[in-house]
């Protein structure tokens, strides 16, 4: 199995805009469409990588713990559908729909929105505060395929706390680790 490392976008970074489908819906969601919240966890993920697999129930959960806190959630998948249908808008909302997702899941088709975000992995996470300025971006936890851990979210939930409750986030981050983004 194949991996690669995020990239570790600067700490500070605003986050850059987006207008995507919600593979859902079709409706199209914004940045903007997340004022007013303490915090942005934006996920770059896809059905196909097993590395996704492995967290995804984690993911779903994440949704539903924070479903009542100022945070906002937002799942985007960047690959290439025409080479991994399973990442193609119908195979995603059929994965929304298994998994429950209780946030939005969009398509970023064009990949220019994963390219603005320096996202190289899936799963790959990036946190804003309430400023939208990069707080975290790393793993989940340390939880790998293989590995025999236990996948807790610990590393990001830790980070989402931090924010939710006017923390700093530790600045030592972990690189998140997954399949690369499959670019055309």
């Amino acid at each position: 199995m194949a991996h690669t490392e995020s990239t570790m976008l600067a700490l500070g970074t605003p986050a850059p805009d987006f207008h995507l489908p919600e593979v859902t819906t079709g409706k199209t969601v914004a940045l903007d469409d997340f004022r007013g919240k303490k915090a942005l966890l934006v996920m770059f993920i896809c059905r196909h990588c097993p590395y996704v697999r492995h967290v995804q129930n984690e993911l779903s959960e994440l949704g539903r713990d924070y479903a009542d806190a100022s945070l906002a959630i937002v799942a985007i998948s960047s690959n290439d559908a025409a080479a991994y249908p399973d990442d193609g808008p119908e195979s995603l909302r059929e994965m929304a729909a298994e998994l429950v997702f209780v946030f939005p899941y969009l398509y970023d088709e064009s990949q220019e929105v994963a390219r603005a975000y320096a996202a190289a992995c899936t799963p790959d996470f990036f946190l804003f505060d309430g400023e939208r300025r990069l707080v975290y971006r790393g793993q989940l936890d340390d939880s790998r395929p293989s590995n025999g851990k236990p996948v807790t979210g610990l590393d990001l939930r830790s980070a989402i706390d931090a924010v939710l409750a006017g923390r700093p986030v530790a600045e030592t981050q972990t690189p998140s680790l997954g399949c690369n983004i499959k670019w055309r």
